[in-house]
C-alpha cells in the first residue's frame, strides 16, 4: 500500500514542501514516483517518517539525523530505544504533575507544604538519556560531575545567568532587531560562553559551531526549550541569531 504525499504531509501533521526537501537532501526518499512526478510513499517510508519526527522533537538536526538513521539501521531496535525515552518523559511529566497539584492543594488549604515531595520530576538528570544519544555518555557524565561539584552559590550564579539571558532574548524578540545586528550578536555571544562554560559540552573547535547550530535547532522544535524562550516565533528568533553567529565566529 502506499499513500500520496498530501496524504502522508496530512497524517504527519507536515507540509507536502518538506517532505520535497526531505527527499532532495536523501533524508526520505518516496517509495515511487509517478509518470506525472507525484511522490508515493509505502509502509517503510512512514516508519522511517516516524523515526525522522521524533529524532526532530529530540532537537536533532537534519544532519544529525542522517546520522543517526545511518548508524541504526533496525527500525524496530530504534524505535524501541526511543520509546524508552518517552516513556520516561511521560513518567518525569506524571510526577511533575502530582508535585504541583500537590503544592495548589496545599497553598488553597493552608496547609504546610511537603518540601521534600514538591521538586519531583525536577532534577537536572531528566535530560540524561537524551543528552547521551545526541552527544554521548561521557558528556553527560562530565556536566553531571561538574554540576554536582558546584557550591550552592555558584548554582544560583549560574541559574541568574540562565535566567537573564532568557529574559534578554524575549526583549530582544520583542523588540523585533535583526538577527545580524551587533546587539543580537553579542547576545549570541553570551549565550555560547553560557553553553560552553558547562563542562563535558562538545566545544572543542570541530564540536562547537555543529553544538550551537543543533542547540539552536532543538529550542524550536522542542516545545520546552520554545517555551523558555518565549514561545516558537522566539526560539526561531534565538535559533536564527545563533545561526549567524556560528557561521561567522566559530
Amino acid at each position: 500500500m502506499e499513500w500520496s504525499i498530501q496524504d502522508v504531509a496530512r497524517l504527519a501533521g507536515t507540509t507536502s514542501r518538506t517532505l520535497r526537501h526531505y527527499d532532495d537532501i536523501g533524508l526520505l526518499v518516496p517509495s515511487s514516483v509517478g509518470t506525472n512526478g507525484y511522490r508515493r510513499y509505502d509502509e517503510a517510508a512512514l516508519v522511517r517518517l516516524q523515526r525522522i519526527l521524533l529524532l526532530r522533537q529530540l532537537g536533532l538536526g537534519l544532519s544529525g539525523i542522517a546520522d543517526v538513521l545511518a548508524r541504526q539501521a533496525d527500525e524496530q531496535d530504534a524505535l524501541e530505544a526511543h520509546l524508552a525515552l518517552l516513556r520516561q518523559e511521560q513518567d518525569r511529566l506524571t510526577r511533575q504533575i502530582a508535585a504541583v497539584e500537590s503544592t495548589i492543594g496545599a497553598l488553597r488549604g493552608g496547609e504546610q507544604l511537603m518540601a521534600q515531595g514538591m521538586f519531583d520530576g525536577f532534577d537536572h538528570t531528566q535530560y540524561e538519556s537524551e543528552v547521551v544519544q545526541r552527544w554521548g555518555s561521557e558528556a553527560y557524565a562530565q556536566s553531571d560531575r561538574w554540576w554536582r561539584g558546584l557550591g550552592a552559590d555558584e548554582r544560583a550564579q549560574w541559574q541568574d545567568e540562565t535566567a537573564r539571558l532568557a529574559s534578554d532574548w524575549k526583549d530582544a524578540a520583542a523588540r523585533g532587531i535583526a538577527p545580524e545586528s551587533d546587539e543580537a550578536q553579542q547576545l549570541a555571544a553570551r549565550h555560547v560562553a553560557w553553553l560552553t562554560g558547562v563542562r563535558g559540552a562538545p566545544t572543542s573547535p570541530d564540536q562547537v559551531k555543529g553544538y550551537v547550530l543543533g542547540l539552536g535547532e532543538m529550542y524550536v522544535a522542542d516545545p520546552r526549550f520554545a517555551a523558555h524562550y518565549g514561545g516558537q516565533a522566539d526560539a526561531e528568533f534565538v535559533r536564527d541569531v545563533l545561526r549567524v553567529y556560528a557561521q561567522h565566529a566559530l
